[in-house]
């Protein structure tokens, strides 16, 4: 048996994992520290996380049993997406260590985008893999993308072009933001995901949506502002805000389906992993939520799927 070694330094969170020609895998993730009361991280900031922390999330595998077999290439997120000028500095920490590895093992080095491992992730861990062999429409819904993507093959690899999606705040960005108006810890996802079941409220913002299924989410912050003024109840406030984002989702992919219809929908990334999104989002296919956060298992499968053509 072997291993393909994938590694992903997002903007906050550092990963490495292992994927056997078996199509079994481990991710070994861990969250960038961002200081109490914060909003985010400079990428200068980032990328120094990103170098002290992923030989220990390497380490992590070995230790797990995950790196006895030789490791026969390596695959890194080089960029947030496939697209010309998309750049950001922290990816730099797993490609260079990535092309490092792969130089002293004597190995290939293959460079994915930060959004291609999301949407493999959610294939391999939702048991859809047959899903990167054919087209169909994907949500990346995380802290800074909140994209519809027609998703289609491209060698072993895959093709996402931007069908929709916001014109301002990402999805993840106003959970983010209401959660620090509610004083939750950042990211505050979970926080605010764990929040909303105290309540029963099922108003929602209607988000204006465009021919081009292009819409903005800056009005549902103005409104999770107003909420907290007049002295609502958090968990009200965390569901209103919830609801909106995934009656927003639900009301594009209708109307994408209807411009392409019969395609599959996967949702991926970090903000996928909310319940009440899952719930309204039923015909949807979803990844674990562990394997919808960041995580490297994604590379590690493209990284297989290149070089062994499966």
């Amino acid at each position: 048996m072997s291993v393909c070694l994938g590694l992903d330094t997002s903007n906050y969170t550092t990963s490495a994992a292992a994927y056997r020609p078996d199509g079994t895998g481990r991710n070994e993730g861990r969250l960038l520290t961002v200081p109490e009361g914060g909003m985010g991280l400079r990428q200068s900031d980032a990328l120094f996380q990103h170098v002290k922390r992923l030989p220990d999330r390497i380490r992590a595998l070995r230790e797990a049993g995950w790196l006895e077999e030789p490791i026969i290439a390596v695959g890194a997120s080089t960029r947030p997406r496939s697209v010309e000028g998309s750049y950001m500095p922290c990816f730099l920490a797993g490609e260079s260590q990535g092309r490092s590895l792969a130089a002293a093992l004597d190995v290939p080095f293959y460079g994915f985008s930060h959004q291609e491992g999301h949407l493999a992730a959610a294939c391999w861990s939702a048991g859809r893999m047959e899903l990167l062999d054919q087209p169909f429409l994907a949500w990346h819904l995380s802290g800074g993308t909140t994209e519809l993507l027609l998703v289609e093959p491209q060698g072993r690899s895959v093709a996402a072009a931007c069908i929709g999606g916001t014109t301002d705040l990402s999805a993840g960005q106003l959970i983010d933001r209401t959660g620090r108006l509610l004083e939750l810890p950042f990211p505050a996802g979970k926080g605010l995901d764990a929040l909303s079941q105290a309540s029963d409220c099922q108003a929602f913002f209607r988000v204006k949506i465009g021919q081009d299924l292009r819409f903005s989410l800056s009005g549902m912050e103005n409104q999770a502002k107003a909420m907290a003024q007049q002295g609502r109840e958090p968990c009200d406030i965390a569901r209103f805000t919830l609801l909106t984002v995934a009656e927003t989702v639900r009301r594009v992919t209708n109307q994408a389906m209807g411009r392409y219809p019969g395609l599959p929908v996967l949702c991926s990334g970090g903000v996928a992993s909310n319940s009440l999104l899952r719930a309204v989002m039923q015909d949807a296919v979803f990844a674990e939520p562990q394997y919808s956060t960041d995580n490297a298992m994604g590379i590690a499968i493209l990284t297989n799927r290149q070089l062994n053509g499966d």
